[in-house]
């Protein structure tokens, strides 16, 4: 895909990357690396290079070539029927065009009558875990030309006399999504194998702690960062007690320093006592010092942090529970589609039926006005599967680059908190002059903090399932 050129959607400011490329949405694109993980790099007409969200471009199509008739193909069977010529698809396929009727098929037309034509399908292919259009598209001069999904079978999915599949489905709906068929699911790779990802495991739903209601994989990611974002804030407010207990401490000690009790023992005794109470408003001014340092080198950051972490959080919020409620109405605009696809067949198998029993130029009539409306119903499942097949991958993509974000925004947070604790603990060290092991402990276990094993494990503990969704076939 490296060297195509594709078109943005939507503006993207660049921010949530760290080498972003900014642009306005109707721009053209130049991609030059489409790695895993939903991010590619291009480069926009004046020269400025960057990474930017896949979801938010569309790539362009490459224009349907002329095809050059072939020896044993066009020439030894040979002319095609009159208005008919020959094309070749951007993969290499040859397809047919009727410049009369705009009609499309992969098969070669005859000019003996009643030869079934198959028309040209609309195929959508994955890459990386990414459905990629890949859709055979020929203009014509004098207007736009439709092309009809089809099935595997000659006739169009209006048609009564279609042959009805015989093996399993290929795949199944859950909620509105469709994943494959646990008995045909072909091997899946890892969008990110060497490590527990959040793209890899919350694809499904899961029931909630009481199991009465549906709780999908991205919001349980979401409670996620939302608890981390309050244990954040719990952690500052603890070091703010810290810093209180510290600056009381250090009045008492600086105010007993002043004490004038025994004052006025004499002698060598007297000097020695006059000693203890002078290392009373040293110990005062130690700890002073560290209650300053501990607010401006451990509880500030920490504050900062948070409310960086707070913009960061709405930056990440790309609607994903519209884009499901979205994919919802198309899947139920699909089974409606199926449903009146049904009837119209089973009026058309009367309507023939009736005409096996008495011929009647009526009933000729009802027949064709039936199959016109049954081809029309089949033509409208078509539309609505290729609807719910877009908003389903819409909402894959946007759940793959929102949970990397979120688990970009996770590891930041986790590494921020460990720096500043190890600050504290530091602080801790020069400060406790009498007893510094009290903090070896922690540590030791900050050192043994493991960003990556506690996503595997929490993973592990709370994933709804690593099965990624396909699109729906008919």
């Amino acid at each position: 895909m490296s060297g195509s050129r594709c078109q943005t959607l939507y503006p993207f400011s660049g921010e949530r990357h760290r080498q972003g490329l900014r642009f306005a949405a109707g721009e053209l694109i130049t991609v030059l690396q489409v790695p895993d993980g939903g991010w590619w790099e291009g480069q926009k007409e004046d020269g400025l290079r960057g990474w930017f969200p896949a979801s938010y471009v569309q790539l362009l199509e490459q224009k349907p070539r002329k095809a050059v008739p072939q020896t044993g193909e066009d020439t030894l069977n040979g002319h095609l029927p009159p208005g008919w010529q020959s094309y070749m698809s951007p993969q290499g396929r040859r397809y047919y065009v009727n410049t009369f009727t705009n009609e499309t098929t992969w098969e070669r037309p005859s000019s003996v009558p009643g030869t079934p034509k198959s028309p040209v399908s609309q195929k959508s292919s994955t890459a990386n875990g990414y459905h990629i259009s890949g859709t055979p598209v020929h203009q014509l001069d004098s207007g736009h030309m439709s092309l009809r999904k089809a099935s595997g079978d000659p006739q169009s999915p209006g048609s009564p006399a279609a042959p009805r599949r015989q093996s399993k489905e290929s795949s199944l709906t859950i909620n509105c999504v469709t994943f494959p068929h646990p008995d045909v699911m072909p091997e899946q790779q890892l969008l990110k194998p060497s490590e527990w990802s959040y793209c890899d495991y919350f694809w499904a739903d899961k029931k909630d702690s009481q199991g009465n209601n549906t709780v999908s994989g991205f919001e349980i990611l979401l409670q996620k960062q939302l608890k981390g974002k309050q244990m954040q804030k719990e952690m500052a407010e603890f070091v703010r007690e810290r810093i209180k207990i510290e600056e009381e401490y250090a009045k008492n000690l600086s105010k007993l320093s002043q004490n004038s009790l025994a004052a006025q023992e004499e002698g060598t005794l007297g000097e020695a006592w006059a000693q203890l109470k002078k290392s009373l408003a040293d110990e005062a001014e130690v700890h002073l010092k560290f209650s300053s340092k501990l607010q401006s080198e451990v509880e500030k950051p920490l504050l900062n942090f948070r409310e960086n972490f707070k913009k960061d959080m709405k930056k990440c919020d790309h609607h994903i529970a519209d884009l499901r409620k979205h994919l919802a109405s198309r899947y139920a605009a699909v089974e409606k589609a199926r449903k009146a696809l049904t009837e119209r067949q089973k009026d058309l198998e009367m309507k023939t039926q009736q005409l096996e029993v008495k011929l009647s130029n009526k009933t000729e009539e009802e027949i064709k006005k039936a199959r016109r409306k049954s081809t029309q119903a089949g033509d409208d499942l078509m539309r609505c599967v290729d609807l719910y097949n877009q908003a389903q991958s819409k909402w894959f993509e946007e759940m793959v680059t929102t949970t990397l974000e979120l688990e970009r925004l996770e590891v930041e947070r986790v590494e921020m908190i460990r720096q500043h604790l190890c600050q504290y603990t530091q602080l801790r060290h020069e400060t406790d002059m009498f007893n510094q092991s009290t903090v070896e402990l922690v540590d030791q276990l900050l050192r043994k903090v493991d960003p990556a094993k506690d996503r595997e494990l929490w993973v592990k503990e709370h994933k709804t399932g690593d099965i990624r969704p396909v699109d729906m076939e008919i």
